[in-house]
């Protein structure tokens, strides 16, 4: 098998793992509001104690692109393949601590607090599955169109945030709600907009890999 086989073979071994984890981190996310809505602290405690399991997978992914690099030395689209991923999997990890304090915070909530606030969430948390999962099929088939296309949904998302926000104020301001738990539910939401930001880099690193330029920015 010729050395440029075993390397195409080897990208794409790359690209599976960081499907796995993006597939693994949107189940945490899923998973954390399911538990959130039925008030089940055991399963949210369990999201807790997984976040080794996303620690791991990027600790596996930086070594195999370490290992691509030091042993094949590529260049032009094929190091910027393996430089993306490194960046993806950076963003792919910080989602996964997202779910987890989202998690903690759902433990110290239940589905009374601030209803005016929580109606909010299962759009947020619908636009935000949606938006991870196709940056991620975008990264790994490089497409350009959808990248540029789940970037537009962000706005979708900060829209709901900045409406999650006013209903905060508006609790705050008639005092209809314990302060602590507005806040937490604005925290909650805060770091759900915090995860469509992710997925916007992992966006923007596919469309580095079709131009080399990030935020007009040329890199590689």
């Amino acid at each position: 098998m010729g050395s440029r086989m075993v390397f195409e073979q080897e990208l794409q071994a790359l690209n599976e793992c960081l499907i796995q984890m993006g597939e693994t981190v949107e189940q945490s996310i899923e998973t954390t509001f399911q538990a959130f809505q039925d008030n089940d602290r055991a399963t949210l405690e369990k999201v807790i104690r997984s976040d080794n399991r996303v620690d791991e997978m990027e600790r596996d992914i930086e070594s195999k692109c370490f290992s691509l690099m030091l042993r094949q030395q590529p260049v032009a689209k094929d190091l910027r393949h393996i430089s993306m991923a490194l960046k993806v999997v950076t963003d792919l990890e910080r989602i996964g601590d997202h779910a987890v304090d989202i998690a903690e915070l759902a433990l110290r909530l239940d589905q009374k607090d601030a209803q005016s606030m929580i109606q909010f969430l299962p759009e947020m948390v619908a636009n935000v599955k949606a938006m991870l999962q196709g940056s991620i099929s975008a990264f790994v088939r490089k497409d350009l169109e959808q990248a540029r296309s789940m970037e537009e949904r962000d706005d979708i998302i900060d829209g709901l945030f900045n409406r999650v926000k006013q209903e905060a104020v508006k609790l705050l301001k008639e005092e209809a709600a314990e302060p602590d738990k507005v806040v937490d539910l604005l925290m909650v939401a805060k770091y759900l907009e915090r995860i469509g930001d992710h997925a916007v880099n992992v966006c923007e690193w596919t469309e580095f890999f079709d131009t080399g330029l990030v935020k007009n920015v040329r890199i590689l």
